[in-house]
């Protein structure tokens, strides 16, 4: 696929989960410069942040066209932020439901603030597109996850940088399980097993044994949805999804 000629080039929010790889994929297909974007805030799975390193590494082996557009990654601290917005991410807390009606691990403003920075980023990188694993089909329900709130968010940002970044979601539409048939249509078995190996989730940490569909404790909000979207690939005979 022929990256965007009109395209300065994509940062991908990239925190070494199931998402953001396939989202880093879908923007190695499309632009000839592509910078990904960490955030250390300190989540309690932060074991995701060396995840990132692996799939990145594996990426840039297997899949030498991709590695000649994929430049530099970039890790921001942002603990402060965490211990001001704390949530059962952050913080020793139960994953339970809120009388707001929202997860406790919804941490509050998160895409907004890591939108902020990747803008800022972008700015004195040069680059055009910001890319997101945002979804609104499978998701937990957080009102940032919403491409309303991204709509809204990249006006914001375009106003006040006087920039035309484009906040791009491909993931917004797609259930889980389009997820892992889109990994395949973008990089086919290679992509899939970088995804189910070397990617990280699981809110609670945990690496251990591995899943048909990936490590991770099985409980968590993130490790049900994750594992419901594998057996439904699966069980349609693990199509493609055409980029």
């Amino acid at each position: 696929m022929t990256p965007h000629a009109d395209a300065a080039g994509a940062l991908v929010l990239f925190s070494g989960g199931q998402d953001s790889t396939v989202c880093l994929a879908w923007a190695l297909e499309r632009y000839g410069r592509v910078e990904t974007v960490g955030f250390d805030y300190g989540q309690r799975h932060a074991v995701e942040l060396e995840a990132r390193k692996a799939v990145r590494a594996r990426i840039a082996r297997e899949f030498p066209a991709w590695a000649a557009r994929l430049g530099p990654d970039h890790m921001l601290d942002l603990k402060g932020f965490g211990a001001v917005a704390e949530s059962a991410l952050t913080a020793e807390r139960a994953i339970e439901m809120t009388e707001r009606g929202l997860p406790s691990t919804f941490v509050p403003g998160r895409n907004l603030v890591f939108l902020v920075y990747a803008a800022a980023l972008a700015d004195r990188r040069g680059l055009a597109a910001l890319v997101g694993g945002m979804c609104e089909t499978d998701f937990s329900g957080y009102p940032d996850c919403r491409r309303d709130t991204l709509n809204a968010m990249e006006q914001a940002l375009n106003l006040g940088m006087e920039q035309d970044f484009r906040v791009e979601t491909p993931l917004m539409r797609l259930t889980k399980s389009q997820t892992w048939a889109l990994a395949k249509g973008l990089g086919g078995e290679a992509l899939v097993d970088i995804v189910l190996a070397d990617t990280h989730t699981c809110y609670l940490g945990e690496r251990g044994d591995i899943h048909p569909w990936g490590h991770g404790c099985g409980t968590c909000p993130a490790c049900e949805l994750r594992a419901r979207g594998w057996d439904a690939w699966t069980a349609e005979g693990r199509p493609e999804l055409a980029p």
